[in-house]
């Protein structure tokens, strides 16, 4: 495994949520040297420094300051670090018969329900707990439980003989897991709480709330002949995220616009949160940058119509049972590079000028590239793109590694094509 694979993995691993993927993230920035800013801050800028923003706890934007005037414009990466999966409720222990405990949980974004059967399953995400000295802002912390704790146990064949011909699933009844046999000295009440109060250190009596959801306990790896694919939870986006971070520390200091790597949240339910892509915090970052440099509003209109943005949100790779699925002439393969998206009723912010300017970035880079259309026949969705570009109006291009079984608990990628992409966005933004 090579070192930059290795690197993919342990992020991946350490990342089963979007507050630890926006945690790891700001750790990897600082011992870099980037300063975490605060937008209740009015900060001083300064040319050449390395910066970040959070919002959330699940959003970030890095950037290090350009050295050319207000109006230069800017680099900018972008991809999200939310995932499908499942939320857990309020008030969600359930008791079943056999004095089985599990959990009421909510469907998150679009997942293959059917792949998070029968897996070791664990519990990760924040925590709030009181501050009676200002309720206004609570203390937060960031949780993962590392071992195996629950599953999702599918009925027997035996109960469904029909289980292999389709079965619909309710989510409600069907997709619920199980955290424990309550024996005759366990306390069902509150147990759920009682255990993250223990994996916390803190009183149960200080939880306030929790946004905690589910991860597949199973570590990423790379497998195939000459180990040539990466399987692992949370590909889609977390593999853009971790490009465009090593191409970000990676990036020559020097540099006349500014670089910036913008990571989003809740892309996967429509990026319409205070820390998604629908949001003005790009657009806030972006202006605070232009007002360092000494810039007014037609410099930051200058500044936009001079940058770029690369939207990094994976790609569907051509799949070798379902070859009818794809585009007739457009099949987007594992391992030959990065894929721009197009889509004529523009569901991506693609258009011909951005795909040339990515495609010549590929160029210089030494990077194949190719392309993905939808099968005319068979609608496909959105990303980051577009809806970013309702917010400023950007020139860029919607691109991805393309995977297999998008949005499964564990989706499968390519090592080369991983590469290939991080040598393209460090071209990127060194050029």
């Amino acid at each position: 495994m090579t070192p930059l694979t290795r690197d993919l993995c342990d992020f991946l691993d350490a990342s089963p949520c979007n507050f630890l993927a926006v945690r790891n993230l700001a750790e990897r920035l600082e011992g870099e040297g980037f300063v975490c800013l605060d937008f209740r801050n009015r900060d001083a800028l300064e040319t050449g420094g390395k910066y970040y923003y959070t919002v959330n706890g699940s959003a970030l934007i890095a950037f290090i300051v350009g050295e050319g005037d207000a109006s230069e414009g800017f680099k900018i990466i972008s991809a999200h670090s939310d995932s499908p999966g499942f939320r857990i409720k309020p008030h969600a222990e359930m008791m079943c018969p056999g004095r089985i405990l599990k959990l009421n949980t909510e469907v998150y974004g679009g997942p293959i329900l059917y792949t998070w059967f029968d897996r070791p399953l664990s519990i990760s995400g924040r925590v709030i707990l009181r501050n009676d000295a200002d309720p206004l802002r609570p203390e937060i912390i960031t949780m993962k439980i590392d071992r195996p704790l629950l599953t999702i146990p599918h009925l027997a064949i035996h109960f469904n003989r029909q289980v292999n011909e389709g079965n619909p699933l309710s989510k409600q009844k069907d997709m619920l897991p199980v955290l424990a046999k309550i024996t005759a000295d366990m306390e069902a009440d509150n147990f759920l709480l009682k255990l993250i109060a223990d994996e916390c250190g803190c009183d149960i009596s200080d939880i306030l709330d929790f946004d905690l959801t589910l991860y597949d306990t199973t570590k990423a790896c790379t497998f195939g002949a000459d180990n040539e694919f990466i399987s692992s939870g949370r590909l889609d986006d977390l593999s853009m995220v971790h490009a465009g971070l090593t191409a970000l520390l990676a990036t020559d200091p020097a540099g006349s616009r500014t670089r910036v790597l913008a990571i989003f949240d809740n892309e996967e339910t429509g990026s319409g949160t205070k820390q998604g892509a629908a949001s003005p915090i790009l657009d806030m970052v972006l202006r605070r940058v232009v007002e360092a440099k000494g810039g007014d509003e037609i410099s930051y209109q200058q500044a936009v119509a001079n940058s770029f943005m690369v939207s990094a949100d994976n790609a569907h790779a051509v799949h070798p049972n379902y070859v009818e699925k794809q585009d007739p002439t457009n099949h987007p393969a594992l391992g030959d590079g990065p894929v721009i998206k197009i889509n004529a009723n523009c569901k991506y912010m693609t258009d011909a000028d951005s795909a040339a300017v990515f495609r010549a970035i590929c160029e210089r880079a030494g990077v194949p590239v190719q392309y993905f259309v939808n099968h005319s026949d068979v609608a496909g969705g959105s990303t980051l793109g577009n809806i970013l570009t309702s917010q400023i109006p950007l020139r860029g291009v919607d691109m991805g590694a393309a995977m297999w079984a998008m949005h499964s608990v564990r989706e499968t990628a390519s090592v080369a094509d991983h590469a290939y992409i991080v040598d393209a966005f460090t071209e990127f933004y060194n050029i």
